[in-house]
């Protein structure tokens, strides 16, 4: 059994529903760069352009997610929790006209779960 590198609260899967609901499918993207970039951000699917340096490392409630390859290679021995909380972030982010905001939430992983992680994509 491979270990995900990412995965959403209940409260996040909430939150994606209600996006889903009036955007259709979603995408999310960390960038790692400036203005809010190292924040999860969600956008409708057919509007995000995967670019050539973005690395899917894996879904979150039906929803691709990519990670910039230069935040992924800071943080390829974390796993991260999607989760949400009050709050108007500065982004561009479908959730905050909700007056809430996606957070990250990092831990190492286990030696046992880093031995067996689900594989990143690159873009074709």
């Amino acid at each position: 059994m491979a270990y995900k590198r990412v995965e959403a609260t209940e409260a996040a899967k909430k939150v994606i529903d209600q996006l889903r609901q009036e955007h259709g499918e979603l995408v999310f993207h960390m960038s790692g760069g400036c203005c809010d970039g190292s924040a999860p951000m969600c956008f409708p699917k057919d509007e995000f352009r995967v670019g050539a340096r973005d690395i899917k490392i894996g879904d979150i409630h039906g929803c691709d997610f990519y990670m910039s390859e230069d935040l992924f290679e800071y943080s390829k021995h974390t796993h991260t929790t999607i989760d949400v909380t009050e709050g108007r972030g500065s982004s561009f982010s479908l959730e905050i006209p909700l007056g809430i905001r996606f957070i990250a939430i990092s831990r190492l992983y286990t030696p046992e779960e880093e031995a067996d992680l689900e594989p990143i994509e690159y873009p074709e």
